[in-house]
């Protein structure tokens, strides 16, 4: 937006439009004004002097026009500025005539319209002859100087184009104009721009107010017309602010006409179906009621605003701290997670995120919200399966004071709208219970929460993440999950691949953990200053990490890692042996078809048992050609199901059911 000039900043654009003789004395008086104004001395007359002032460019257009006469009088009609016409004094007058008396015995007075009546009572008051005319176009003006020649008037006080004219017939001419006169119609000309300018400022200002008010606002005068009004109510109304100014409000929307309050004070409207606080107030100008000025604030603003403070509020308490980046690994299927996630970001649909446990779900979670467009606004993340059912409910939709016994006084605000604007992520959400997924399913359609023991819905708009370790299709087959809820999350989806499945990471991932944990540990981090001084410490052992295959993933992993910077800690060795990790994590060296098995199911094997059945050693055959090709695809299971044929859903089963 351009700044307004201040005061001193302000030099207005003055054209004195003449010709003839007025011309010359406009130049004459025009350098007068030169630390005042710009003042533009423009010899043009009537249609041209109307085409020069049209063709003017926004930066050169004049604030104020001066011209006298006829000339004067043409342009007022023809230009939307302000003209000011240079009017004779009564003296200038009687000067002019004095000095023509001195020229010829019988003298003419010619103007412009009708003869000021003052004129007339002052020379007949002093016995001077004169004879009066007046005119009104070019023809009217040649016409009056010929007759008046005719007429035996041998000298003519007049405006230049009289002037000009008596001139050309033989009369003397004189000048009817004086310096003061010029004078008085210049400063009267800085006055008026003066006063437009601090007009246009008041009003630009008030203008700027208004547009910037949350609520629709309009001021009317005493007749109802529209003086003012703000951008946010004229959108409400349908109507254009530009031309609104000057007509009545009840005809530009007449169908809120009669549901605006008569009186001073507030009411509750309905306007175009939408609920309004209307308040009404007078305007008054030097003690006397001269319009009033309405304000619509919708209903449940306040509320929103509320809400919107709230979740500001809590904003610190709800921070992501990881990047999409911070997901290490160079393995394919990694880069696969990071590369989706990375596409994920820009939109704002509903994200499912499978993995088992430890692979890192709420870090990419994390990151989705850092590099979305709510970056700005909280990350509130919660367990569905660390609550019981009811906490959980009063967790995630929050409640209203009385709600039910013990609950908090003034309510509590739920997770939900705590994450107003922001990204909500639900772990673990296979183990939301059945009623509270109808709960959930519904903030998804309607992206609205009630809290406990209310009865008004409150609007969110949030982003919902959700991850789980646990296949949600064979819970939809046990009725577990709802298909509904699941088809509303499963929007975006996302498989992070666990750890046995990209077994080239394993290394340096450890590498990079060791690193970060050696810097809390001052009796480390002397020795393990970099990611390369910690790729040394952990090479001796670097198979047989790879070798395990890692249950609890990467979580497991950072696990043996802090054993590992305790160990080193307390002993003067740089780098580790087997034997060393043997016996701070003996874990690591189960064997890794065992290790396995202990992932893919759900309860331990027994002691001795061994597939036996046809069935049995059918699975684990199954299962042993898909962990090659998840190998070979460097963990990609979407591509494994292309190879082999088969979903994902059976893919899962078969690991699953392997022994």
């Amino acid at each position: 937006m351009n700044r307004f000039p201040t005061p001193s900043e302000f030099r207005p654009r003055v054209w004195a439009m003449g010709i003839s003789r007025l011309r010359d004395l406009f130049r004459d008086i025009a350098r007068e004004y030169d630390d005042r104004a710009d003042l533009r001395v423009v010899p043009r007359g009537f249609e041209e002097a109307a085409a020069e002032i049209a063709a003017a460019g926004p930066s050169q257009r004049p604030d104020v026009v001066v011209a006298a006469g006829s000339n004067g009088t043409y342009l007022k009609t023809r230009v939307d500025l302000p003209v000011v016409l240079v009017q004779p004094t009564g003296f200038d007058v009687m000067q002019a005539l004095a000095r023509a008396r001195r020229e010829a015995d019988l003298v003419a007075l010619v103007t412009y319209g009708e003869t000021p009546s003052e004129v007339r009572r002052f020379a007949s008051a002093y016995g001077i002859d004169v004879v009066f005319a007046s005119y009104r176009t070019v023809q009217d003006a040649e016409a009056c100087v010929l007759d008046l020649r005719d007429r035996g008037v041998g000298a003519v006080v007049g405006p230049g184009l009289v002037n000009d004219l008596a001139a050309r017939l033989g009369l003397v001419p004189f000048f009817v104009y004086s310096r003061s006169s010029v004078h008085a119609a210049f400063d009267n000309a800085l006055e008026v721009v003066q006063a437009t300018w601090r007009e246009t400022q008041r009003r630009q200002r008030l203008d700027s107010v208004l547009q910037h008010l949350r609520d629709g606002v309009v001021a009317l005068d005493a007749r109802g017309r529209v003086e003012a009004i703000n951008q946010r109510l004229a959108g409400v109304l349908g109507i254009d602010p530009a031309t609104a100014a000057g007509q009545p409000l009840a005809a530009l929307a007449p169908d809120i006409a009669f549901t605006l309050p008569d009186a001073d004070g507030e009411s509750l409207e309905t306007v175009r179906g939408v609920s309004y606080v209307v308040h009404r107030g007078p305007l008054v100008d030097n003690g006397v009621t001269t319009g009033a000025v309405l304000t619509f604030q919708e209903s449940r603003a306040v509320e929103r605003l509320d809400r919107t403070l709230r979740s500001r509020q809590r904003t610190q308490q709800f921070v992501a701290r990881w990047r999409i980046a911070d997901l290490s690994g160079a393995t394919p299927g990694i880069a696969r997670v990071r590369q989706l996630a990375q596409r994920y970001a820009k939109s704002d649909a509903t994200v499912l995120i499978r993995g088992e446990s430890g692979t890192g779900k709420e870090m990419v979670a994390q990151g989705l919200h850092r590099e979305s467009a709510r970056r700005d606004f909280p990350f509130v993340a919660i367990n569905c399966g660390a609550f019981p059912e009811a906490l959980l409910e009063s967790e995630l939709f929050g409640y209203e004071e009385g709600a039910f016994t013990g609950a908090r006084r003034g309510g509590k605000v739920g997770l939900i709208e705590a994450a107003h604007r922001g990204t909500l992520f639900l772990d673990e959400i296979g183990e939301m219970p059945l009623p509270l997924q109808s709960r959930l399913l519904r903030v998804l359609q309607e992206r609205e929460v009630v809290r406990l023991g209310a009865t008004e819905p409150t609007r969110v708009d949030v982003r919902v993440v959700a991850a789980t370790h646990r296949a949600l299709t064979e819970q939809i087959e046990s009725g577990e999950f709802r298909a509904d809820l699941f088809y509303r999350l499963n929007i975006l989806n996302l498989a992070i691949p666990p750890l046995r499945e990209r077994r080239a990471d394993i290394e340096p991932l450890a590498a990079e953990l060791l690193l970060q944990s050696a810097r809390r540990e001052p009796r480390v981090a002397l020795r393990i200053r970099t990611q390369d001084d910690a790729a040394r410490a952990l090479a001796p052992i670097g198979g047989a990490l790879e070798r395990h295959a890692w249950p609890g993933n990467v979580r497991e992993l950072q696990n043996v890692v802090e054993r590992i910077v305790v160990e080193l800690a307390d002993s003067d060795v740089d780098v580790l042996t087997p034997e060393v990790l043997r016996a701070i994590a003996p874990e690591v060296f189960v064997a890794p078809r065992e290790a396995s098995r202990e992932v893919l199911q759900e309860t331990p094997p027994e002691p001795g048992d061994v597939p036996t059945t046809l069935r049995e050693r059918t699975l684990n055959a199954q299962a042993e050609e898909i962990r090659a090709a998840l190998d070979a695809c460097g963990g990609d299971r979407e591509r494994v199901c292309e190879l082999l044929g088969i979903s994902k859903t059976t893919l899962w089963r078969r690991l699953r059911a392997a022994k």
